[in-house]
């Protein structure tokens, strides 16, 4: 069977291609990986060979093509069931696909304000209000996932799950940008930053070359 083929953005920057990536990289399922930069005359003509959109990430698997990171993580959910990338338990997995669902299409005072950049050195930025009630529900959230379902281990669910994925640009924009939380928040955080995917993905992005300047400002 040939391996799935996943296209990502720039590693420094592109918080949507994190999310599938450390998914097949922790459940440690076979890719190969394409990496367009962003921010360049030819990046959305490049992204169109792989994507209708023309935004990363995008996966091929043979003939089919899938793309938007939710998609794309319920598409490998459902060719790798043994996997268990959504909890096993009825209660947890509709509550993870929900939470899923709410990063997707939310937060966006977070996003703007606080813009993806995995190399940025931490250095707190004031924040708006709707920046701190974003941040506010997404404690919340994780502080809900794991007080109900959460005993067995250090993640959302227990064990990493689809879930996690879909927050770890989250992880990177409360770090980076010094987010106040609480310890159990932190806690958290720090699971998901000892995730060798995790460390993978940030060595790879802080030795990429290219630069985008808007992203490197903040």
């Amino acid at each position: 069977m040939a391996p799935l083929k996943l296209i990502v953005a720039n590693k420094a920057y592109s918080s949507w291609s994190l999310r599938p990536w450390i998914l097949l990289a922790h459940f440690k399922i076979p890719f190969e990986e394409t990496v367009i930069p962003l921010d360049t005359p030819q990046t959305r003509d490049l992204i169109l060979a792989h994507s209708p959109t023309g935004k990363c990430p995008a996966l091929r698997d043979g003939a089919i093509t899938v793309w938007e990171s939710l998609a794309v993580i319920e598409y490998i959910a459902e060719r790798y069931p043994e996997k268990a990338i959504w909890p096993r338990g009825k209660a947890a997995r509709a509550q993870a696909r929900s939470l899923s669902a709410e990063m997707h299409a939310g937060f966006q005072a977070l996003r703007q304000h606080c813009p993806t950049n995995f190399r940025r050195p931490v250095r707190k930025i004031a924040l708006t209000e709707a920046v701190e009630a974003d941040v506010a529900r997404i404690e919340q959230a994780w502080a809900r996932a794991r007080g109900e379902f959460g005993k067995a281990g250090p993640f959302l669910f227990g064990r990493f799950s689809a879930a996690d994925a879909m927050f770890a640009p989250v992880v990177n924009r409360f770090h980076t940008y010094d987010v106040p939380v609480s310890r159990k928040s932190r806690d958290y955080m720090n699971a998901i930053m000892a995730l060798p995917a995790w460390k993978a993905w940030i060595a790879d992005g802080e030795a990429e070359e290219w630069r985008v300047e808007k992203y490197e400002a903040v």
